[in-house]
């Protein structure tokens, strides 16, 4: 029964505490940014524990996430359906008594596990191969309605055919203070203003030429750099490094949650659109993206503290939402000048200092 609602989302009956499941995509943004579905989930039904799927890389991110009860971790390799490690999934998820599990976009045999362990609703869109896996399909948001990977996730939260509200609530991670604080001194970081830089990006042609003359100029105004990223980020943080000095800290490694901690210790935040982007965002870090390929409209960090960057140029190709630069030489991220970026780097943080 439907006694109130937040935020344009409907309460619904407070005695249902059945445990919901969400299967998100396992990609760092699109998994912070699935974030939105349990806010929404919480606001429908406060008293319904939600839990979250995620693999080894993504766990730490849950740990930040509130609302969120556990994480299952399931690992499920890509390209290969992995019958075995799906029938221990399901035996792990069956012996929790899900009420209800959302199959966010994403591969089809995500909805294998679910349906093998007798969730009774499974809930999922159409036209991702999933017969006779998802029993509540939800038919023409994905494609037409809601263009935004944010706005198709948080819809599946909603009944069927229920008025969208406004406005989403935001993806969340609270890292508290003190464990910030603790990981910077850890690292010998100081207390001084610092930008961490993302350079690195799971598409070639969303990756900003300029960073290493980027944290030179961030440098000369009074700023250390971290370069934070994966194992595929090294060789360019060393470049970075080479340019920047001792001032400049390589912080990659295999730890997402040496990741996240950077993000939250950081004064602001400049990376490409990409993971790191998205949880730098959700942890309120002023956040700049840098937009070349993709659209800023689909993709930006969603926090208010938050800009994005595009070229000045006039580019016909621009979104082409390709991975690999196939015309105009990649002018999309080579025309935004190093000046540029920590001249809106140094304003954020004069904005953020100043609320």
């Amino acid at each position: 029964m439907n006694i109130n609602s937040i935020d344009g989302i409907e309460i619904e009956d407070a005695a249902d505490t059945r445990p919901i499941l969400i299967i998100p995509y396992m990609w760092i943004g699109d998994f912070v940014r699935g974030h939105t579905v349990v806010r929404v989930l919480k606001q429908r039904w406060p008293n319904r524990p939600v839990d979250l799927l995620a693999t080894s890389l993504c766990a730490p991110l849950v740990d930040y996430m509130p609302g969120v009860r556990a994480r299952i971790i399931g690992d499920l390799p890509r390209g290969r359906l992995a019958i075995r490690r799906q029938f221990a999934l399901a035996a792990e998820l069956r012996s929790r008594g899900y009420g209800t599990a959302l199959v966010l976009p994403g591969p089809w045999k995500a909805a294998i596990a679910p349906t093998l362990a007798g969730i009774p609703e499974r809930v999922g869109f159409f036209g991702e191969g999933r017969f006779g896996l998802i029993n509540r399909m939800r038919w023409g948001e994905k494609s037409k309605r809601l263009p935004r990977f944010i706005d198709q996730n948080a819809s599946l939260a909603l009944p069927d055919g229920a008025k969208l509200p406004p406005e989403w609530p935001v993806p969340q991670l609270r890292v508290p203070a003190e464990e910030a604080a603790r990981w910077r001194q850890a690292n010998g970081l100081g207390t001084g203003p610092a930008v961490a830089l993302g350079p690195g990006s799971v598409g070639e042609s969303k990756r900003w030429t300029y960073y290493p003359e980027a944290a030179r100029l961030l440098i000369e105004r009074g700023f250390d750099v971290w370069v934070v990223g994966g194992p595929g980020e090294k060789a360019l943080a060393r470049e970075i490094v080479s340019v920047g000095g001792s001032k400049v800290r390589d912080l990659t490694g295999t730890d997402l949650r040496n990741g996240v901690l950077a993000m939250a210790a950081a004064s602001a935040a400049i990376t490409n659109d990409s993971g790191l982007m998205h949880v730098a965002a959700a942890i309120g870090t002023p956040t700049m993206g840098i937009f070349g390929p993709t659209s800023p409209y689909l993709w930006a960090p969603l926090n208010g503290l938050a800009a994005t960057v595009v070229t000045k140029s006039k580019l016909s190709c621009q979104p082409c939402q390709r991975t690999v630069c196939t015309m105009n030489d990649h002018r999309c991220m080579r025309d935004i000048a190093a000046t540029e970026v920590a001249d809106i780097a140094e304003r954020i943080l004069q904005e953020a200092a100043s609320q």
